[in-house]
């Protein structure tokens, strides 16, 4: 409902967002809203991921996250560096997954600790 009283009808996915967003506001935190297309430069993709300049573009190099050159500066999409984080996102997740399987195969789970005298 808008200061004027009147209202409007929003999907439920950009209820999701804006709610979000006023969560995160009271909580003192900063947002940016940009379309996925947004160029980025290394530094503020290296930023976005909280790596080092240098370790991004050996990702670039690597041909793990699409880049373009502009001139002799690369740049990345945003989009591109968000699917780079939740790819790593899902790979830990599974790598975890695998781990607690496994311990849970072994029986690691079963051993108590007994008291050390």
């Amino acid at each position: 409902m808008g200061p004027d009283g009147s209202e409007i009808e929003i999907p439920d996915e950009l209820y999701g967002v804006l709610r979000d967003v006023a969560t995160a506001l009271s909580e003192g935190l900063a947002i940016s809203i940009a379309p996925h297309n947004t160029l980025l430069t290394t530094q503020q993709a290296a930023d976005l991921l909280d790596i080092s300049r240098p370790t991004l573009v050996r990702l670039l190099s690597d041909g793990e996250i699409p880049h373009t050159m502009r001139g002799r500066h690369r740049r990345v999409t945003l989009r591109d560096i968000l699917d780079y984080q939740e790819r790593t996102r899902q790979e830990r997740r599974r790598t975890l997954d695998r781990m607690t399987e496994e311990a849970e195969d072994d029986g690691l789970y079963d051993i108590t600790s007994t008291p050390r005298r």
